[in-house]
């Protein structure tokens, strides 16, 4: 199984997404089935928000990990840009934590860059992490150069994570952000790493090469599309589904070890970036 080290912990590159869960009563019992799924099959990250469901998605997570040692697990939330100054992280901060029942979180992450500065949401970050509430902190959605206003900045080096779009047919990030980040030890968090479904473009689940690709494996392509992406070491895929069957096979991907020629072929499916791109988000 490949892992990934973040915060000084090495974790399995497979965790889960929790965008739109929490959002339905009649499939709570679902998704708490698949989060825990997950959990038994050796999922350590579980990524989610505030802002998802405006705090129901945080509220189904805290029911799920409820069985389980919370050491185990390695929970990451986001705080929104409107919530990120000194005077309101540590409210969304406390809010999302009982939320999610329990006194710290392993990750925190500012959602995307808002009006409040960089420099007052790290001290606000770094305030957290003194009083024991978070154990480090990342960003989300911030390109090359708000990267490298972070770093500029006097505890800007704490920055654990940088969790960003990327898949098979979103590489924009290859350009310039995701090697710049690799210079300064920043692993990627990959939100949507299989898309929506079949959206990477030209037919990705009846490209007759992935799949064979795939069948070689003795995966199927949506495996293949997440061994993909986290095939450097340093990229923990979050992945989001509320069917255990498929969360075990998400899991699975992290198994698959692509060969150099199969790279190749994907490239040429799906080429790399030859100039910046606008950083994509959704």
């Amino acid at each position: 199984m490949k892992t990934v080290k973040i915060a000084g912990r090495n974790v399995l590159a497979i965790g889960f997404g929790t965008w739109h869960m929490g959002d339905h009563a009649k499939s709570k019992e679902q998704e708490i089935q698949a989060i825990r799924t997950g959990i038994e099959a050796g999922i350590q990250v579980i990524d989610t928000a505030e802002m998802y469901g405006s705090g129901r998605s945080e509220m189904l997570v805290g029911e799920a990990i409820k069985p389980y040692r919370r050491e185990d697990l390695f929970l990451i939330s986001k705080v929104l840009p409107s919530n990120a100054s000194k005077r309101q992280l540590s409210k969304s901060l406390d809010a999302s934590l009982k939320r999610l029942g329990t006194d710290y979180l392993d990750q925190y992450l500012l959602h995307w860059r808002g009006s409040v500065p960089l420099s007052e949401t790290v001290e606000a970050l770094e305030e957290q992490k003194q009083k024991g509430k978070i154990k480090s902190w990342g960003v989300s959605n911030l390109d090359t150069d708000e990267i490298e206003e972070i770093l500029a900045l006097e505890q800007g080096a704490q920055c654990q994570s940088n969790q960003l779009l990327y898949n098979i047919g979103e590489r924009g990030i290859e350009f310039d952000l995701l090697p710049f980040m690799r210079q300064h030890n920043i692993p990627l968090i990959a939100y949507s790493p299989v898309a929506q479904g079949d959206s990477f473009g030209a037919g990705f689940t009846k490209q007759k090469v992935i799949i064979a690709m795939a069948q070689k494996y003795q995966s199927d392509v949506y495996q293949l599309a997440l061994a993909w992406c986290i095939r450097d070491g340093n990229t923990i895929a979050i992945p989001q589904s509320s069917n255990p069957d498929h969360v075990r096979s998400n899991v699975q991907a992290a198994t698959i070890e692509l060969t150099q020629e199969d790279l190749e072929r994907i490239d040429q499916l799906y080429p790399k970036p030859s100039r910046k791109e606008h950083l994509a988000m959704i």
